[in-house]
């Protein structure tokens, strides 16, 4: 399942989150979208390599034109959870109570969550049963602090509801960054939670997820 955002005014998920996508769909697996409200839900569109022919060919948009809404959703029906990055996700997937439920039951059913970019600050808040954060001593990447506060593109992260790499820390992981991983495209595997720093190794995040759950 690949959870997705409605959240207006600043970048929705990038397309290179549909190199995820690819990745599943490749290994034979179907991928479920869901998102707050349910329904349509806007992506980057710029053509950008094999996700220009997944978003044609491959019945993403389909998928992005009919997302689930959390009801709809028997958290029982999936081995695992991914969740993209762009700024969208962090406004209204982070703090829903019903995605961030079937994350938990997903996770505590034995099941595999996986986040890029900005995805990891929407599983920062997933609570479990025993009332502690699942990403609680958990090494987990996500947008680097240092990163956002130096970029433009959301007014050096002032317009955000709160920095990535801030909010996992306050709740318990051991956050990774660029002084602590050997590269930026390095995925981070810890249990059973798989997470990147940046988008553009989406793909290797869901791989990662597929190894394990194999």
């Amino acid at each position: 399942m690949k959870t997705i955002t409605h959240a207006p005014g600043l970048p929705q998920e990038s397309n290179m989150g549909v190199f995820a996508f690819v990745a599943f769909v490749s290994h034979g697996y179907t991928v479920d979208f869901a998102s707050p409200k349910g329904g349509k839900v806007e992506f980057s569109m710029d053509p950008l390599g094999i996700s220009s022919y997944t978003i044609k060919y491959e019945g993403f948009l389909d998928k992005a034109n009919q997302s689930l809404t959390p009801k709809e959703v028997n958290p029982g029906d999936y081995w695992g959870v991914y969740i993209g990055g762009g700024y969208g996700p962090l406004f209204d997937v982070a703090n829903n109570p019903e995605l961030l439920s079937i994350i938990a039951n997903i996770y505590e059913s034995g099941g595999i969550v996986g986040g890029g970019g900005h995805g990891a600050g929407s599983f920062a808040n997933v609570t479990l049963s025993t009332g502690e954060f699942m990403v609680d001593g958990i090494r987990v990447a996500g947008f680097p602090d240092a990163t956002e506060q130096s970029k433009s593109w959301a007014k050096e992260g002032t317009l955000l509801p709160f920095l990535v790499e801030s909010q996992l820390n306050k709740n318990g992981a051991i956050a990774q960054n660029k002084t602590t991983l050997e590269n930026k495209d390095a995925v981070v595997i810890d249990q059973r939670i798989v997470s990147t720093m940046f988008l553009p190794s989406a793909a290797l995040v869901a791989k990662e997820m597929i190894i394990l759950h194999e």
